[in-house]
């Protein structure tokens, strides 16, 4: 028969037809088998045996020489040592081995031949590392291990016999997986098509939402309902998988399975939902997400708000949440009405073609890996050590001391980098250089530096014995004119930190800060979407036009600047969420411009709660002077014209990463010289409110300052790498606590005689006018008013106004209000006369008054703040029974005018002087 179809191949003769009859001897059954397969296994078996480390160019020896000189064979070793199941294997030796044909193959086929990788993987581990590899079932164990030598079943016998007695309830079985890495090319999520469907790809993006470590199926064991046979090992492929036949020839059942538990084997299973980065959307279009599975041992490692690249499978599957919609699916119908008139009529574009649109894409991730370039570390430092890069992270979560957390930081460096750090750490005034490397295109705002250096270095989170947490994390205010390079800085930090996002306060609600409350497509329950400062957990939140924000989202954001928490109590979901941010905002002042002549508390739209949670403010002003803006506009110019090599900072971007992410794992403490500095510089802030007068201060000074001062001194200690808070450290702090605070500028205040020469020029006015003028005047002895009179009728124009600054005006304000509202609390309550009240003023001054001319000046500026404090409804002048008339004014006396005596108005406010 065989001859004859090979010879006619078209037909058969009328006494040979094929007959469809089930097979005499199954067990003799030919396996068809993937030729290009197995040829793919055995050459990754031989590179997995064969590869050696090329030697490094710094003359470091490499991982793997201190057990063997094979670089895959020494990490087979390590997975017994560590108890893995996940081999590493770099693409670029792959790449490198015999030209890369077994590079390409495996990219271009990556799901046809995964199988025959993992069985290659199986051989080589029960070769180097029998009895781990026996120690664990894998689904092909019986049937591709041991086919090579004489004694081979024996052998595969007794591993299957000692395997059953070791995992008779043991559910956790290891099953060994491979994960590729340093692929050359990073795709975007957009850029995935159909034709990708099976190969190996890379991609990147953010995280934004991770499901929680459930168990998989992966090795199902069944018994057979009708028999009681036992299936072993049967693999699932993304559904419940059952046999296809009963073994047991008398049986023949297809349908009745029982699943044993006790039998099968699980494995970590987590869905992660992934959002292309923000610098890869086109205009105009919406970030698109796509679904990652992660099984084994890649699961937690990429957390909600890191960029991340993920290798593996882009693969077909059903899509569950079209499913569950109501309404006619897709799906190809024949139309049997032919024959009937007219046939199926106009249906329009809804059932125009065949469209099975149930089917979405996802990513079948074998290697999680952060973005390298968020992190300072450059891509060969990130997996130096395969065992060490998936074991730092989590040492760096459960490091309880300085010294675990330090070398935990470390180990993900190269011995380049540790030098080249040590250098930094150990050279001389390393805060100030540092500050001048931060943000190098932006020209000056030192000080704007250093507080963004401090907050990336942040303080000490400390915890009491209740649980009370204390915060650790520096936040930080800009106010400023336009075009001060505001939005700049935030940019800047989003590209510096390793976990930051930037949000802009108009487009920004407080569900989308803190956290929403959404509805799983897949499985119909609540779940919570992290917002944006959850994202930024252990990290930074740039929110910019932070005063357009509406006042019930600032509102929501009370809670994560002081306590670092998320409280949710809605849609049956209570939870308290971590949100330990430090938070930068931007913020415009209300008239576009900021006014210098109001406090800050004026210029920005803010709450009070919400401003004394900012540790710093720093209010950038926009003002003309010709040598800066000289140096600006050439400094801008070089940039635009000579692109990178305009500005050269002394530490690179990477340099000042590795620094920072080494710097914060110190906690530096306390000297007791500190803390006495710290407490006296509390105390003087305190006195500079309570005597600054009239809205001095940009806000309150409270406890809060005290805490800022603190965590500032820490993050100064931090940046200089020490353990110790000396009181230089202290006194910085407290110099950049004062200058966002006391930020304050006001023009100087003119004292002058405006009311005589308006009533001597003879001008007519009203009643009032002419009371105020007299009552300003009553204060003034009659020569004055006599050489005021001649002068002004001469020349109005000479009359002396006298410039004093406004805070020596505040001050004699605050005296000579605390002077008089002491008699109307404590004395007669009749007021205080007026030359007692000067000679008290200059009783008070005597020690700074060194000579007689000190004195009459100092006296005659008093005489003048007396009468302009009238004017401003801020003092009432009162002669005898009433207010002053303003018929006597002119031919007031020296007698008439001790008379006068001075009491507070009614509309003054004590407290605010």
């Amino acid at each position: 028969m065989a001859g004859l179809s090979d010879g006619e191949g078209e037909g058969f003769a009328d006494d040979q037809v094929p007959v469809r009859a089930r097979p005499t001897d199954p067990a003799n059954i030919p396996r068809v088998e993937d030729k290009i397969g197995l040829i793919i296994q055995e050459s990754f078996e031989s590179f997995i045996e064969g590869y050696i480390e090329p030697p490094k160019p710094s003359a470091q020896p490499t991982s793997s020489a201190v057990t063997t000189d094979k670089y895959y064979v020494a990490q087979i070793h390590g997975m017994r040592t560590y108890q893995l199941s996940t081999f590493y294997v770099d693409y670029k030796h792959l790449e490198s081995w015999h030209n890369g044909a077994l590079a390409i193959g495996i990219m271009e086929s990556y799901y046809r031949f995964l199988p025959f990788l993992t069985a290659a993987l199986h051989n080589m581990i029960a070769k180097y590392e029998p009895q781990y590899f026996r120690e664990h079932r894998q689904p092909t164990a019986s049937s591709q291990q041991h086919t090579s030598s004489g004694g081979a079943s024996n052998l595969g016998s007794a591993s299957q016999s000692e395997m059953s007695s070791k995992t008779a309830n043991q559910q956790t079985d290891k099953l060994f997986s491979i994960a590729f890495y340093h692929l050359p090319l990073v795709s975007r999520v957009r850029s995935l098509r159909a034709r990708n469907i099976g190969q190996l790809l890379s991609i990147s993006g953010t995280v934004t939402r991770t499901s929680e470590v459930r168990p998989e199926l992966a090795l199902a064991t069944f018994a057979c309902e009708a028999c009681h046979s036992v299936v072993p090992d049967v693999e699932q492929t993304f559904r419940y998988t059952e046999p296809t036949q009963c073994p047991n020839a008398t049986c023949l059942n297809r349908t009745a399975w029982r699943l044993d538990i006790r039998q099968s084997t699980f494995v970590d299973w987590q869905k992660v939902r992934v959002q292309e980065n923000s610098s890869e959307i086109p205009t105009g279009s919406m970030p698109r997400t796509m679904d990652i599975i992660l099984r084994g041992e890649m699961v937690d490692r990429a957390k909600a708000g890191e960029k991340c690249i993920f290798t593996g499978a882009l693969i077909v599957v059903p899509d569950v949440s079209q499913l569950g919609l109501p309404g006619l699916k897709r799906v190809a119908v024949r139309d049997d009405r032919g024959a009937d008139a007219g046939g199926s009529g106009v249906s329009g574009l809804k059932a125009l073609g065949v469209r099975d649109l149930t089917y979405r894409l996802a990513f079948l991730a074998c290697m999680v890996s952060s973005d390298t370039a968020s992190i300072g570390a450059s891509g060969e430092a990130q997996i130096v050590d395969v065992v060490g890069s998936m074991t730092g992270t989590a040492n760096m979560e459960t490091a309880e001391t300085v010294k675990e957390l330090q070398d935990a930081v470390l180990a993900s460096y190269t011995q380049e980098e540790i030098k080249d750090l040590r250098a930094m750490v150990h050279s001389d005034y390393i805060y100030g250089r540092l500050v001048q490397s931060l943000a190098p295109m932006v020209y000056g705002h030192d000080i704007v530096k250093k507080g963004i250096l401090l907050q990336l270095l942040s303080g000490v989170s400390k915890s009491t014995p209740e649980g009370m947490q204390l915060r650790g994390d520096i936040n930080i205010c800009v106010v400023g004119d336009p075009s001060t390079s505001k939005s700049q800085f935030l940019k800047y930090v989003c590209n510096f930190a390793p976990r930051a996002v930037y949000t802009s306060g108009k487009a920004s609600s407080a569900a989308g800060l803190t956290a929403a409350v959404v509805k799983d497509e897949e499985t119909g329950e609540f779940t919570i979407e992290a917002g944006a400062l959850m994202l930024a957990d252990n990290g930074v939140c740039c929110i910019d036009e932070f005063d357009k924000m509406d006042i019930a989202d600032q509102v929501a954001i009370h809670e994560a600047m002081e306590q670092q928490t998320i409280s949710i109590a809605k849609a049956g979901i209570q939870a308290t969420l971590n949100a330990r941010t430090s938070i930068l905002a931007a913020a415009n002042p209300v008239g576009g411009r900021y006014n210098r002549k109001t406090t800050l508390r004026a210029n920005i739209n803010m709450s009070a709660p919400i401003m004394s949670r900012f540790d710093l403010f720093f209010v950038i002003l926009d003002e003309c002077n010709e040598n800066v803006d000289r140096h600006l506009a050439e400094h801008i110019v070089g940039i635009h014209q000579n692109r990178d090599a305009a500005v050269t900072p002394e530490f690179s971007t990477e340099q000042l990463q590795r620094y920072i992410r080494f710097a914060r794992t110190f906690r530096p403490e306390f000297t007791e010289e500190a803390k006495e500095v710290l407490v006296q510089r509390y105390k003087d802030l305190r006195a500079d409110d309570a005597q600054g007068g009239v809205g001095r201060n940009s806000y309150r000074i409270t406890v809060r300052q005290l805490e800022s001062m603190i965590r500032l001194s820490e993050a100064i200690a931090k940046a200089n790498c020490v353990e110790d808070i000396t009181p230089g450290f202290v006194n910085e702090a407290y110099n950049l606590l004062r200058q966002s605070i006391i930020s304050v500028e006001h023009d100087d205040v003119e004292v002058e005689d405006e009311e005589v020469e308006g009533e001597e020029s003879g001008v007519v006015e009203d009643g009032e006018t002419l009371r105020r003028a007299a009552s300003a005047a009553a204060g003034e002895d009659e020569v004055m008013a006599e050489d005021g009179e001649r002068e002004v009728s001469a020349a109005p124009s000479a009359v002396q106004k006298q410039t004093v600054s406004y805070d020596k005006y505040i001050g004699i304000v605050n005296m000579l209000v605390a002077r008089v509202a002491e008699d109307e609390t404590s004395g007669s309550g009749e007021g205080v006369d007026g030359d007692a009240l000067v000679q008290w003023y200059l009783e008070q001054k005597e020690e700074e008054l060194l000579s007689e001319d000190d004195y009459n000046t100092e006296m005659a500026l008093a005489k003048k703040v007396l009468r302009k404090m009238v004017k401003d409804n801020i003092l009432m002048a009162i002669r005898g029974q009433g207010m002053a008339d303003g018929d006597d004014a002119g031919e007031s006396s020296s007698a008439q005018a001790a008379q006068i005596v001075y009491v507070l108005h009614p509309n003054c406010a004590v407290e605010e002087y």
